[in-house]
């Protein structure tokens, strides 16, 4: 990988503050995968070639698809900003592409161009926008050589990686040359298919990738997005430490520093900001015999669980075909965004810490304030808060009612919470400090 300049524009240091201060996005998962109801990798798990897959572009039109409702739903929900998918990895664009005539508006009775409409809908109402990318395709004549995955698709066992590469700039150009207004970040996925160190989840024994060495360019891919937006914000979901050039750093089904889903085995946490992705279900598109809801408790504690780690929590809903957001998720968001018009200030605007997360919750803060989130009270009650530093502890109050909790010195300075005052999702306690935290 070629080397890059190192020292970030301005614009992305400030991009990179408000993000980390953000603390809650929309992830959403729509493309032609939705048509089947099977979840966004039916291509590849059900091996589906290209030509059988291609015919689901004529049944795809989303008549009921409502921008205006989709962001509606993101903002009451208390989300920042929205991650939509470009392209996933079936290879089919949800923008009028003039690299790939294989997108909504060519190939769909729709006939329009569903990123512009949504890029409009943010922009009219405040939302920041950002496009997942996938570097893997399982169509594409030029990716080649195959990796761990597409292997029934049908694809050429030949082709030219470098004219893949540049077909894939040209639509990341497409998509940041202004049509589609201010793009918030760019969010790649795929860079793991191309490993000779096979991940869990993917691949087979029978299947393995080329030892052929393939160049991604991603220093030449991350210079021309911020050529074209100096202050887009560029992560990779590769597992991996982070390359040069990158702004985020992202954790897939994981709080950072953890791997309990297999995923994030090589992935230190780095100096960047943190994000983790989750889906409120299983399946991050749409699945039509999906029982498997998270609940709203759930999802409430690993919104609280991520900024506790200093991390936004991206999470996915996936489409129906018709375009409509089915109600089990919007149902969920609606409550999630009703607790935090109540607990915001505890969760949105603040960074993780000032102590590490401990085994009866997390810590968030801002610069007068530390919350604690209670999420497993302890047997007798006492809460060690963090060393005093730098600040001192004025008073400590429970947000849910307004009511002060006492202080105990010994052996060191604890709090003490009863436990009649629990709370059965998150007891907030809010603790005033007298000096600015650093």
């Amino acid at each position: 990988m070629s080397e890059l300049n190192l020292a970030p524009d301005t614009r992305i240091l400030e991009a990179r503050r408000w993000f980390q201060e953000a603390r809650f996005g929309m992830f959403i998962h729509w493309g032609l995968y939705s048509v089947m109801g099977e979840g966004e990798w039916v291509m590849e798990l059900s091996k589906i070639p290209i030509p059988d897959y291609e015919k689901l572009a004529p049944q795809f039109n989303p008549t009921e698809f409502d921008p205006a409702a989709w962001v509606g739903l993101a903002k009451r929900a208390g989300m920042k900003y929205i991650v939509i998918t470009s392209r996933h990895h079936e290879g089919f664009a949800l923008w009028d592409s003039k690299a790939s005539d294989y997108n909504i508006v060519k190939r769909t009775p729709y006939g329009k161009d569903a990123l512009k409409m949504l890029a409009r809908e943010c922009e009219r109402q405040g939302m920041k926008l950002g496009f997942y990318y996938s570097h893997l395709d399982w169509r594409h004549p030029d990716y080649y050589p195959l990796g761990w995955t597409g292997h029934h698709s049908g694809r050429n066992v030949q082709g030219d990686f470098a004219k893949y590469v540049d077909y894939m700039q040209a639509q990341l150009s497409e998509l940041l040359g202004g049509e589609y207004g201010e793009v918030f970040c760019v969010w790649f996925d795929g860079w793991w298919d191309q490993q000779v160190k096979k991940l869990p989840q993917l691949g087979r024994p029978d299947a393995p990738p080329s030892e052929t060495q393939i160049d991604w360019r991603l220093a030449e891919t991350y210079a021309l997005i911020h050529r074209l937006q100096p202050q887009t914000l560029i992560g990779c979901n590769h597992h991996v430490t982070p390359f040069p050039g990158e702004d985020i750093q992202m954790f897939e089904k994981d709080l950072p520093g953890r791997d309990t889903a297999g995923w994030n085995v090589d992935a230190e946490i780095g100096e960047l900001p943190l994000e983790t992705c989750e889906t409120i279900c299983t399946s991050w598109g749409y699945n039509k015999t999906e029982q498997n809801y998270k609940s709203v408790p759930e999802l409430i504690r690993y919104l609280v669980q991520a900024a506790g780690n200093d991390a936004n929590f991206l999470l996915n809903i996936g489409p129906m075909p018709s375009g409509r957001i089915q109600p089990e998720f919007a149902e969920r968001l609606e409550a999630m965004g009703a607790w935090l018009q109540k607990y915001g200030e505890s969760v949105c605007g603040t960074r993780g810490g000032p102590s590490a997360p401990q085994p009866w919750g997390v810590m968030t803060h801002n610069q007068h304030r530390i919350y604690l989130h209670v999420l497993e009270r302890p047997a007798d009650g006492l809460i060690p808060l963090p060393e005093q530093t730098n600040f001192s502890i004025k008073s400590a109050t429970l947000l849910n009612s307004g009511s002060q909790l006492p202080l105990s010195t010994e052996a060191g300075v604890n709090l003490f919470l009863p436990g009649e005052a629990v709370d059965s999702i998150d007891t907030i306690v809010a603790l005033d400090i007298a000096r600015p935290l650093i």
